[in-house]
């Protein structure tokens, strides 16, 4: 009987071996040999993603980066398969488009932050500002409620209490200056600079436009709502959240390499919200 539970012992442990040796190298085999696509803004997300290629291609995995310039084709793309995911959002907007096209997006992990910024246009100074000036914003719900949110932190105007990351222009209950807003897509921002006293801008669409964080008559505040809210993501469908590559992507963008670049490169116009 001894000898029979000796064996029996043995074949246990030998089974339980095999069975973890081949769980610890699921994720190995998961990812080995994979390519996954990414639809991203140009700046200064698919320049972060060029960093990121080495380190996955080390993982085995390629990383094919598809630049997108608009808002909208980086989530019909990876509704429709053409990508596996992308990274250019936050998640108010992310839910926004959700909620306005029936889909079933997930973000798998924030990585940066963007300060939005007020920047001059034919207005040099905030305190300069005159009666009736005209602010161009972006034009989809959520960036607007976060260009509001700023125009409220310096004194521009006044929201109605608990509006937040859902205000609008309905709920401006103090607007001394009678400022008119214009708004555009947010690609269209820095272009409407010449025409407009200020713009209130995308970090990423700034940075693309060669606008520095450092020069902004106005930035949000790092310890704001919106910093808090407005993290960029990597999103993709329901179906393919646990998708093993797309988790090592994230991984790295949340690691200290990718961290310290953003640093080096961005001045402060991208503020990573990982190490």
């Amino acid at each position: 009987m001894k000898n029979i539970r000796k064996i029996l012992a043995t074949v246990l442990a030998l089974t339980l071996t095999v069975a973890l040796t081949a769980c610890s190298g699921s994720s190995d085999k998961d990812t080995k040999g994979t390519t996954i696509k990414v639809g991203a803004s140009i700046t200064p997300h698919s320049e972060i993603l060029e960093k990121v290629k080495p380190i996955l291609a080390d993982k085995g995995i390629t990383l094919e980066i598809v630049k997108i310039e608009d808002s909208i084709t980086p989530n019909t793309g990876v509704i429709e398969g053409s990508l596996d995911a992308n990274y250019f959002q936050h998640v108010p907007y992310l839910e926004q488009f959700n909620k306005e096209n029936g889909s079933d997006l997930v973000s798998i992990g924030a990585v940066h932050y963007e300060p939005f910024g007020v920047y001059a246009g034919r207005t040099k100074n905030l305190a300069d500002l005159p009666d009736g000036a005209l602010i161009a914003v972006p034009n989809n719900v959520t960036n607007e409620a976060r260009a509001l949110l700023l125009l409220a932190q310096e004194g521009i105007l006044k929201l109605r209490d608990g509006a937040g990351i859902t205000a609008t222009v309905e709920d401006i209950v103090e607007n001394p200056k009678n400022v008119q807003f214009k708004e555009l897509a947010p690609e269209q921002l820095v272009a409407s600079l010449p025409d407009v006293d200020v713009a209130v801008i995308n970090g990423n669409y700034a940075i693309e436009g060669g606008l520095h964080v450092s020069g902004a008559l106005a930035v949000e505040a790092n310890d704001g709502l919106a910093a808090q809210t407005y993290g960029n993501i990597v999103a993709t469908s329901a179906k393919n959240k646990d998708n093993a590559a797309l988790k090592t992507l994230v991984e790295v963008l949340q690691g200290a390499d990718i961290a310290k670049y953003i640093k080096d490169t961005y001045d402060g116009a991208v503020v990573a919200l990982y190490n």
